[in-house]
C-alpha cells in the first residue's frame, strides 16, 4: 500500500510565509529527556514543532525512534539534532524516518556544504542508499522515495561560535540548507562570555546573524527559554523559536513545588522529619 510522508518543517515554514499579514514564528520545545512517554505528552501540548536533541541527552538511535513513533501522531513537526555533522550518524538518523535534521557547530559554509551532502543522495550527495530497509521509505512503501527523497527532508544548521556569526551570510547561501537556527549558549562562550547569553555583546552577535540569514533569503531561529527574551527576537526577526525544554520545565516546576511545602531550614536545606 503506497504510504505518503509528512511535510517538512521547510514546508511548515514556507507555508506561515505564505500567509502574509497573518504570518507567525513557529514555537517549539526541547525535548531531552530521551522518553517518548514525555514526548508523546510535549507532543500534544499543541506547539509548533519539537526539537529532539542527541547532542546535550541521553538519545541514541534506539530512543529517537521510539520518540518519532510517540509524537507521529500529532500536528507537531519533529525535528532531530544530531550530535554532530557526521555522515554516518546523518545517514543513521534519516533511515530512521527522520526528516528534519538540525546540525550543531556549523562555522562555515565548507561544514554547511558537508551537511548538504550528507543528507543528499549521490550524485548530489553522499547519504547511504538503505530505503528498503529503513522507516525513512516505509520499506519503500512511499513512491518514489529515492527520486524525491529532498522533498522528503529539510536541513537546518546551527551557528553557534563567533566565527560562525562572521560567516552567516556565506552559511545560509548554500544550496540545499533550508534555514539556520542560532545558538545563544556557545555563542557566549566562544566569546569569552560563558554563560551570558544576553550579554548586549551576545545578543548583537545574533542580531547579526539574523540580518544575515535573512539578507540571503532564508529563515531565522533561535533558543530562547525566558519568555521576555523569546519575544525579543521574535520582534528582531525570527521566523522560529524554541521557549523551553521539557527537562527545565520539569525541573523547575518541581523545584516551585518543593518551596511551596517543604519548609526550608536556617542554611537553606531542607528540614528533616
Amino acid at each position: 500500500m503506497p504510504l505518503r510522508l509528512t511535510p517538512t518543517f521547510r514546508h511548515a515554514l514556507a507555508e506561515q510565509q505564505d500567509r502574509g499579514a497573518d504570518a507567525r514564528a513557529l514555537a517549539g520545545i526541547w525535548v531531552c529527556s530521551g522518553s517518548p512517554l514525555v514526548a508523546e505528552i510535549c507532543a500534544g501540548a499543541g506547539l509548533d514543532w519539537m526539537l529532539i536533541d542527541m547532542e546535550h541527552s541521553p538519545n541514541g538511535l534506539e530512543s529517537v525512534l521510539g520518540q518519532l513513533q510517540a509524537v507521529a501522531a500529532y500536528p507537531v513537526t519533529p525535528v532531530v539534532r544530531v550530535p554532530i555533522g557526521d555522515v554516518v550518524t546523518i545517514k543513521q538518523v534519516l533511515d530512521l524516518g527522520a526528516q528534519n535534521l538540525l546540525v550543531p557547530m556549523i562555522s562555515s559554509a565548507e561544514e554547511a556544504l558537508a551537511a548538504v551532502e550528507a543528507v543528499r543522495y549521490p550524485p548530489r550527495g553522499r547519504r547511504g542508499v538503505g530505503s528498503a530497509l529503513a522507516r525513512s521509505a516505509r520499506w519503500n512503501r512511499v513512491d518514489r522515495y529515492l527520486a524525491d527523497a529532498d522533498e522528503h527532508v529539510s536541513l537546518f544548521v546551527q551557528i553557534e561560535t563567533a566565527e560562525g556569526v562572521d560567516a552567516a551570510a556565506e552559511i545560509a547561501a548554500v544550496d540545499g540548507v533550508d534555514g539556520v537556527f542560532v545558538g545563544p549558549s556557545d555563542l557566549s562562550a566562544s566569546m569569552g562570555l560563558l554563560g551570558q547569553q544576553s550579554h548586549p555583546d551576545v545578543v548583537a552577535a545574533v542580531h547579526r546573524a539574523f540580518e544575515a540569514v535573512r539578507a540571503a533569503g532564508k529563515p531565522v531561529g533561535v533558543n530562547a527559554f525566558d519568555q521576555a527574551v523569546a519575544r525579543a527576537y521574535l520582534e528582531a526577526g525570527a521566523s522560529y523559536v524554541l521557549v523551553g525544554a521539557d527537562v527545565a520545565l520539569l525541573a523547575r516546576a518541581s523545584e516551585a513545588l518543593a518551596a511551596a511545602f517543604v519548609p526550608a531550614t536556617d542554611d537553606g536545606g531542607r528540614a528533616s522529619y
